[in-house]
């Protein structure tokens, strides 16, 4: 069993890393943070060490691996935390730390790559109980095959890369006509953002309700899982409201699934923490979608209803500890609801809206309120990455209870010189739809609001 790291190194910006800096000081680990030449003197590198990796732009900083490793050997960090967007999934970077004598805080590069390839993924996930979308065994030979798989599924189908992620590389075919092109057309793309042109095929599920389990594993066989969210009020697949637990989960397929997802991480050979997303569909079987190797940015759902710091456990995990809890040690209380509010016009279709904050008030927080934040007053959004304000995560006895918290907070949040997405969760949170909790994937309850 080893020591706690005494210097980490996160490579990543914004409330992402705030975050893993508030995780290390509580720990007294000295956080070391990777920043963009656009980042210097952010507020959430002020009075921090830093490392510039290069230019404002992803590709030249914040998503180059050599870089981000060499800036981690140089400051002599033994540990590398990549956050959750950019690196986070990358095996290459996990590899990389690992040869380099740095710590990743994540899960084995092998086990990365498994769960990064579709196919072996799902077969892994079916093996230890848990339900799939129906669809093609594994990667399809040819356009002929794909026709034959369609017309056995059913219609709608979906054709998917097996590599890579982030809506690239799919295609849909409501008919046979559709099937041929959708095929070359997802096969053509999927070689050229992932170098790989292998695809499969899925039945197409429209609707649903999307519903996560927050997962972590130590590397001595322990596993436990910390509840499941319902995460399906989206935008173009971009979450904006999550919360557990998930309002329309039965008690039979919730305790069902949440013990074969626990089954699943422990046969892969997991390590930290990981999120299985799900698709409920209308027989109410949750169906497995795929496995983030990271924790998610509403991870924090997760950390109010069980009163665990995920972060922290990452970095023990990490350094050979064992899990500080058991399954029977983790109680999940009351129901939380968290909003991602981001400096975009809702009214303008949601446009980008970069600038400099001038006033900048957040609701107090307290044992039942958290927001997660990077930002201060002057600070200025840049126009070069995620457009993430803050977190709020809102807690009551019941649902409403916490609609009713998170409205309240919401009133109570102050930003000027940018707009923000605050009144599109408001209009969200008054809805009928979403109190009655009637809505799927396909659109947002209670917006665009309805003229009267």
């Amino acid at each position: 069993m080893g020591a706690i790291f005494h210097r980490l190194f996160i490579a990543n910006r914004g409330e992402v890393a705030a975050r893993v800096g508030r995780a290390c000081d509580a720990m007294g680990i000295v956080p070391v943070f990777a920043v963009s030449e656009a980042d210097r003197g952010a507020p959430w590198v002020v009075d921090r060490e830093t490392v510039v990796l290069g230019p404002a732009r992803s590709s030249e900083s914040y998503l180059d691996v050599s870089r981000v490793v060499q800036a981690a050997v140089q400051s002599r960090c033994t540990a590398l935390h990549p956050g959750w967007g950019f690196l986070a999934e990358d095996p290459v970077l996990a590899r990389l730390s690992e040869q380099h004598g740095v710590s990743f805080i994540g899960p084995p590069a092998h086990v990365m790559r498994l769960m990064g390839k579709k196919t072996p993924a799902k077969d892994a996930m079916a093996k230890a109980g848990l339900s799939l979308i129906p669809g093609s065994s594994g990667v399809l030979s040819d356009a002929d095959e794909a026709v034959a798989v369609a017309e056995e599924v059913g219609y709608p189908v979906l054709i998917k890369a097996e590599s890579g992620g982030g809506g690239r590389g799919m295609r849909v075919a409501r008919n046979g006509d559709e099937v041929e092109g959708a095929y070359r057309d997802a096969s053509a793309e999927a070689q050229a953002a992932f170098g790989d042109p292998r695809v499969y095929l899925e039945r197409l599920i429209e609707g649903g309700r999307h519903v996560e389990i927050q997962l972590m594993a130590d590397r001595y066989g322990n596993v436990v899982h910390i509840g499941e969210r319902d995460c399906t009020v989206q935008r173009n697949h971009q979450k904006l409201i999550e919360e557990s637990p998930a309002p329309v989960l039965d008690a039979e397929e919730r305790l069902r699934t949440l013990d074969a997802a626990v089954r699943a991480t422990q046969q892969i050979g997991y390590v930290g923490a990981g999120t299985m997303e799900f698709l409920q569909t209308d027989d109410g079987v949750l169906r497995f979608m795929e496995m983030n190797t990271r924790l998610q940015v509403e991870h924090s759902v997760s950390e109010m209803r069980s009163g665990l710091d995920l972060v922290a456990e990452q970095i023990r995990v990490a350094a050979g500890h064992p899990l500080s809890v058991t399954q029977n040690d983790i109680a999940l209380e009351g129901h939380v609801i968290e909003c991602r509010i981001n400096a975009e016009d809702p009214s303008e279709g949601f446009r980008p809206a970069p600038g400099v904050i001038t006033k900048w008030q957040m609701p107090a927080e307290g044992d039942d309120l958290r927001v997660d934040t990077h930002v201060a007053e002057g600070y200025e959004v840049p126009p070069h990455y995620d457009s993430l304000l803050c977190k709020v995560i809102a807690r009551g006895a019941d649902r409403d209870a916490a609609r009713k918290n998170m409205i309240a907070a919401l009133e109570g949040l102050v930003c000027e010189g940018v707009p923000t997405t605050a009144s599109m969760h408001l209009a969200i949170l008054g809805s009928d739809a979403f109190r009655d909790s009637k809505y799927d994937t396909r659109a947002i309850p209670g917006w665009p609001p309805t003229k009267s």
